[in-house]
């Protein structure tokens, strides 16, 4: 009996301590998650299963967009996805790259071999509503139809310099009202009246505060090297009739604007039938000779001097003939005097004799 009581005494015992090493155990493993809880970024005791779902989420759409960017973006081309920017330069590219991201803001295409404007690009450029910056220079474009900036109402800077440019319709810069850079340098513009709405356009816009780096003409030898805004409007050369250019953007402007292929400049072929003009070009007015001009201004002042110098001795000469001549009457009257009064005296003194 007394070892039955003994082993159920020792019994009890290590069944106490057990308990108590699982009570410790249990205390030490909950102090353990407490801290690595208290050790989280985000500071909470438990991490609700919402919590995480937004996260995932989160991580999905970004992932998402990412991939969408660069699916977007054209070959050879290098899209910036932070900035809303595309890198086409220096590529060699022929023509407007396709697939251009449709929330492109700005977009590069300087340093390539484009040398006109396919129907492509009109149907590019109507897929980018809000693009702001436009670089195409350094390119060999040699024409900009009017219709293609109908797309660009948001437009802010535009570059074509180091093109093949001779002229530029006012009526492509008239769809860009918020333009305030406008690079038009190095360029074979040709100074006749097909520039001269240009001119205006560009007096405007630099007294509105815009900046541009200048036209300078390329032809005709006149005014070759000279600032555009300097040529007098009327010493230009006389232009081609202006019903042809007019024709010309109105036939191609709806076939353009939807992916017409007529995007060429007009070509003027004689066919030897009159065509009816809207206006007659003026002839081109004789430029003054400077050099005849000076030398009749000299020779004209020259006998006006002589003419006022004859005048002055005239003057003088009168002036002192009158003087002696008065003089002398005076001597010649005091004498007659004088002599009067001896004679008078002589012929007194006799008498009284």
């Amino acid at each position: 009996m007394d070892r039955l009581y003994n082993f159920q005494v020792n019994q009890s015992k290590g069944r106490r301590w057990d308990e108590d090493e699982e009570k410790l155990e249990t205390e030490e493993s909950s102090q353990q998650e407490q801290t690595e809880l208290k050790g989280a970024p985000w500071g909470s005791k438990q991490l609700l299963p919402g919590t995480i779902y937004c996260l995932l989420l989160l991580l999905f759409s970004s992932t998402i967009f990412l991939l969408q960017g660069v699916c977007d973006c054209p070959e050879k081309c290098i899209c910036h996805p932070s900035s809303n920017s595309v890198d086409c330069s220096s590529q060699g590219l022929a023509e407007i790259p396709p697939n251009l991201p449709p929330q492109t803001l700005i977009l590069h295409l300087q340093n390539n071999q484009i040398h006109q404007l396919s129907a492509l690009a009109f149907r590019l450029f109507h897929a980018l509503p809000q693009l702001r910056e436009l670089d195409l220079s350094s390119n060999n474009i040699s024409y900009l139809p009017a219709s293609l900036g109908k797309p660009w109402e948001n437009l802010t800077m535009l570059a074509v310099q180091q093109n093949q440019l001779q002229h530029l319709d006012r009526e492509l810069l008239e769809f860009m009202p918020r333009v305030k850079q406008l690079l038009l340098k190095d360029n074979i513009w040709k100074c006749n009246c097909h520039l001269l709405g240009l001119k205006l356009w560009l007096e405007k816009f630099i007294y509105e505060g815009g900046i541009t780096d200048g036209v300078i003409c390329g032809s005709p030898d006149t005014w070759k090297g000279k600032n555009l805004l300097i040529i007098p409007h009327e010493l230009y050369q006389p232009c081609a009739p202006p019903s042809l250019d007019l024709g010309y953007s109105q036939n191609q402007q709806p076939n353009s604007a939807y992916g017409g292929e007529d995007t060429k400049p007009p070509e003027n072929h004689n066919s030897g039938h009159h065509i009816p003009l809207e206006c007659e070009a003026k002839p081109k007015p004789r430029p003054a000779n400077l050099r005849h001009a000076m030398a009749t201004v000299v020779i004209t002042g020259v006998v006006c001097g002589i003419v006022c110098l004859m005048m002055l001795a005239a003057a003088i000469y009168g002036c002192t003939y009158a003087a002696i001549t008065a003089q002398y009457h005076d001597g010649s009257l005091a004498q007659t005097s004088e002599s009067g009064k001896t004679g008078g005296k002589e012929m007194l003194e006799s008498s009284t004799a």
